[in-house]
């Protein structure tokens, strides 16, 4: 299953007459059996990402949340459409942060961290050839950190991240 084939699940939300437990309840999510998180944050919430990722074949990724050292976060790229977007976001991390709720400014300030974990894909689910980390969603919270640490504002040494990676490969991965 891909994004495409989620189109008419997808109008009904956007026509907003879909709340999220009714969205997620959906007999084609349900089976995915994702986290509530990543079906809001990349489905419901801001809808599909169909530029970067309409041929991810959806059913095949196993989601965990993963603690990422911060120096992870460096070089971890977004697609393509979104290219030099975190690098937007890196140059004036206080604004980003000042113009979302006052509790995600807390947050910063008190952990060093994002409230909400971003959604981060193994990079071989877009391109066989590709290794590493994607940011799929959190292009702004990813950024608000490279900026923070270029600025040497507090920054936590470790972040959770949600982690898309192949059934495969999670299967393969010791544990």
């Amino acid at each position: 299953m891909n994004l495409n084939d989620l189109s008419s699940l997808m109008e009904r939300r956007q026509d907003g007459g879909l709340s999220f437990e009714r969205f997620r309840a959906d007999p084609a999510l349900a089976a995915l059996q994702w986290p509530d998180d990543v079906l809001r944050d990349f489905l419901f919430d801001h809808g599909p990402f169909v530029d970067d990722y309409a041929d991810l074949d959806l059913s095949t990724i196993t989601w965990t949340l993963e603690t990422i050292p911060a120096a992870g976060f460096h070089t971890v790229p977004t697609g393509e459409s979104d290219a030099g977007l975190i690098e937007h976001f890196a140059q004036n991390p206080v604004h980003w942060v000042t113009v979302r709720p006052l509790e995600v400014g807390r947050h910063w300030e008190d952990h060093g961290t994002w409230l909400r974990p971003p959604l981060l894909i193994d990079r071989c689910l877009v391109d066989p050839a590709g290794s590493g980390l994607q940011v799929l969603e959190g292009r702004t919270r990813v950024g608000v950190l490279r900026g923070r640490l270029r600025e040497e504002l507090h920054v936590a040494s470790e972040h959770q991240a949600w982690v898309g990676r192949s059934q495969a490969s999670t299967t393969e991965r010791p544990h």
